[in-house]
């Protein structure tokens, strides 16, 4: 597996990494642990050495899974977690944002636990807290990092003033925001800073939640407790229409004898060296063919081809609800 350097403090994972979030939540009932168990170790065997959770998949139940998985090779991988949210008082839900200095504290103490760890490779501010400075965030996080809890500070799909601001108080080593060829809004305005500022990039659901893969169609059935049940991009109607985008990368993936999920892939890939994506999954022959796609190495004019096809079909529906879409970009 080749290597890809994160942010200008040396930051160094596999080129695509393992999102572990749905091992756990959001996407149906969690995996079976010894076969998520299995399925992180068998990535690290493949060259994988970048693993993403977050205190809030299910809660906690992800961390505590990576940390069991992760144990036994802590010394050959790099673990990125995220602060950021809280329980509410009134349902229980992890709904509420929180980046206060002494939660982002309290935060990586636990997390730091749940993972059987003694420092956090790479620390996220999960989504930005309108009521808490990002000058703030940043000094709490640069005093753990003084402290030798936590190595490298990110952020996750902030806006560009917020990165920049972030930045001036503690080097931000990446940014975390959904990126995929059926979402490029980040091309707009934050990867400009972010190459000129030299962060990395880690795009979450670089596979567009499964979509760009080819598995689901208009007549897909997912589990009630999937989170893509409340997407707008994911009614029926939205699935149908985008389907032009599907039958695009087959027919490109055909010519190029690879599968839609690894021409998606390679497509990020071959965007910017800074750019590591972190496709979940879990299934073992799902990784495999994702980790595929770092062998693919796309020509200017295949990539010409893939962006010049994509960019004249537009796609229907919202990539969150709007409760959900107004925590991003801030």
């Amino acid at each position: 597996m080749q290597k890809r350097k994160l942010g200008q403090g040396g930051l160094e994972v596999s080129a695509i990494g393992l999102g572990c979030m749905g091992m756990s939540y959001g996407y149906g009932p969690a995996g079976e642990k010894s076969a998520m168990i299995a399925l992180i170790r068998d990535a690290v065997e493949r060259g994988v050495t970048f693993f993403d959770t977050a205190e809030v998949y299910g809660p906690h139940t992800n961390e505590t899974l990576v940390g069991e998985a992760l144990e036994p090779v802590r010394d050959r991988v790099v673990i990125a977690t995220k602060f950021g949210f809280r329980a509410s008082p009134t349902d229980g839900k992890w709904s509420e944002l929180d980046s206060r200095p002494e939660n982002i504290r309290a935060v990586a103490d636990a997390s730091l636990k749940r993972l059987r760890t003694d420092v956090i490779d790479l620390f996220y501010q999960h989504r930005v807290d309108p009521n808490v400075p990002i000058e703030d965030v940043a000094g709490a996080v640069k005093d753990l990092i003084r402290a030798g809890k936590v190595r490298h500070f990110g952020l996750s799909e902030a806006g560009a003033q917020t990165i920049r601001r972030a930045h001036a108080v503690q080097p931000v080593a990446a940014l975390q925001s959904e990126y995929s060829l059926w979402w490029r809004r980040p091309e707009q305005d934050v990867l400009p800073v972010l190459e000129e500022l030299g962060i990395g990039f880690v795009p979450f659901s670089p596979l567009g939640k499964g979509f760009l893969t080819g598995k689901i169609d208009a007549q897909t059935k997912f589990d009630p407790t999937d989170f893509r049940n409340i997407v707008p991009r994911f009614t029926p109607e939205a699935r149908e229409a985008n389907q032009a985008l599907v039958d695009l990368l087959g027919r490109l993936a055909v010519a190029r004898n690879v599968t839609p999920a690894q021409l998606a892939l390679a497509w990020l890939l071959a965007r910017q060296p800074w750019i590591v994506p972190i496709p979940g999954t879990t299934k073992p022959a799902r990784l495999a063919e994702n980790l595929g796609a770092a062998t693919i190495a796309l020509t200017p004019a295949e990539m010409r081809e893939i962006e010049t096809a994509a960019e004249k079909i537009p796609v229907q529906g919202a990539r969150y609800p709007e409760h959900l879409e107004k925590r991003t970009g801030r």
